[in-house]
């Protein structure tokens, strides 16, 4: 089967028993048991180290800097989109990394890499918002997950990227991951909630952020790539 169609299918929603046997194989493969446990807890740390961050940023953020971007266009009102849209995307990580085991280890490795190395970055950085920008008030928990004075670097761009490059051998979900990327620097932007250096340094961070997990990682990314033959 071409890769193309190993995309289409992995795409798609598989059966209860599919899922089942994938668990079952991945239990039994040496390692991936003990791999899918490491990056359960490196992901949990990292959400700890970027909420640290998030709190320490806003604590001692300064005042906004002109943009040659935000300083030049109106601002819009994209809260639901920046809230909400980026949720699902979380939800359809969740759902590739439920329904396919093998690729659990290298998928939280590397997204807890990348929040780390976020985390580490908002704490050197400590810009305020832009001025203007909307007063968003989506609830205490919301508001204080998305509306942190994190601004260096975009998550909401890097983190569609850097799943565009785990899954860059497979056509479809590429695309899907690179538009999804996109989308969102754009929104950003067009909301003033992030400064465009913001949106544009997530790319290169994001690359470097893959390629140092290909380093560290090997064996999750071997499990990644014997995944491939599960969705068939």
């Amino acid at each position: 089967m071409k890769a193309y169609d190993q995309t289409i299918v992995s795409l798609s929603f598989p059966r209860w028993h599919t899922i089942i046997r994938r668990y079952r194989t991945s239990l039994d493969q040496k390692g991936c048991a003990k791999s899918m446990m490491g990056s359960i807890a490196a992901f949990i740390a990292s959400v700890a180290i970027m909420e640290v961050a998030v709190d320490f940023a806003t604590d001692h953020a300064s005042n906004g800097v002109s943009d040659i971007i935000l300083s030049n266009t109106p601002i819009f009102d994209v809260g639901y989109i920046y809230v909400y849209g980026f949720c699902f995307f979380l939800a359809c990580i969740a759902f590739i990394c439920l329904t396919n085991p093998k690729r659990l280890p290298f998928l939280l490795y590397s997204s807890a890499l990348f929040m780390a190395v976020r985390g580490v970055f908002v704490m050197m950085t400590h810009l305020g918002p832009f001025t203007p920008y909307l007063p968003i008030d989506f609830g205490t928990t919301i508001t204080s997950i998305f509306y942190g004075n994190d601004y260096f670097f975009s998550g909401h761009t890097g983190a569609p990227f850097l799943i565009a490059l785990i899954y860059w051998k497979e056509k479809a979900a590429r695309w899907i991951f690179l538009a999804w990327s996109v989308f969102f620097g754009v929104v950003v932007l067009l909301g003033h909630l992030h400064y465009t250096i913001d949106v544009a340094s997530a790319y290169f961070i994001a690359y470097g952020v893959y390629h140092i997990a290909l380093h560290w990682f090997p064996r999750e990314k071997a499990f990644f790539d014997m995944s491939h033959a599960d969705v068939l």
